[in-house]
């Protein structure tokens, strides 16, 4: 399957695959502050736009376009209190949840070309390792602005 085919499939069906992705970050203990933290509504805007990203990405394959967003997830998250391995966590599940829609929907319908598969392959694991790079810069920024802010504090007390 090439990248267009499957950009068409996910246009189409991004909104049930964001809603089970919901549900499955949702029954997962290992993002239970992650669930107590973010709203339900934000979580499924997320889960939305990981998939509009992924078509996006897929369409244009240029990194730039995921720090932005990426990196503030990670500074919104931190400032929420979320542990950055929660976060980590539910980015991991989003990626599961994208191969098993690839195996369930895609794979099967058609024949795999095997260079073109594992082109593809390798395009997707790229687009979440972008994506967790991402957000773990943005946790750090998070952690430095607070850093700084505290030592501001400080020196101004102390004046």
């Amino acid at each position: 399957m090439r990248a267009p085919k499957l950009v068409q499939l996910m246009k189409a069906n991004s909104s049930n695959m964001s809603a089970e992705l919901v549900k499955k970050i949702r029954k997962s203990n290992r993002c239970s502050d992650l669930l107590r933290r973010v709203p339900e509504s934000e979580q499924k805007q997320y889960a939305l736009e990981i998939y509009r990203d992924l078509t996006e990405w897929l369409t244009n394959e240029t990194d730039s376009i995921l720090e932005k967003p990426y990196v503030a997830l990670g500074i919104h998250r931190a400032g929420q209190a979320v542990p950055q391995f929660k976060t980590f966590w539910a980015v991991a599940i989003a990626r599961d949840h994208f191969w098993d829609y690839v195996q369930q929907e895609c794979l099967h319908e058609e024949p795999v070309e095997f260079w073109g598969g594992v082109r593809l392959l390798r395009l997707l694991d790229s687009f979440f390792d972008q994506v967790f790079y991402c957000v773990l810069l943005g946790y750090e920024r998070a952690g430095k602005n607070e850093s700084m802010a505290l030592s501001f504090l400080a020196r101004r007390r102390s004046a």
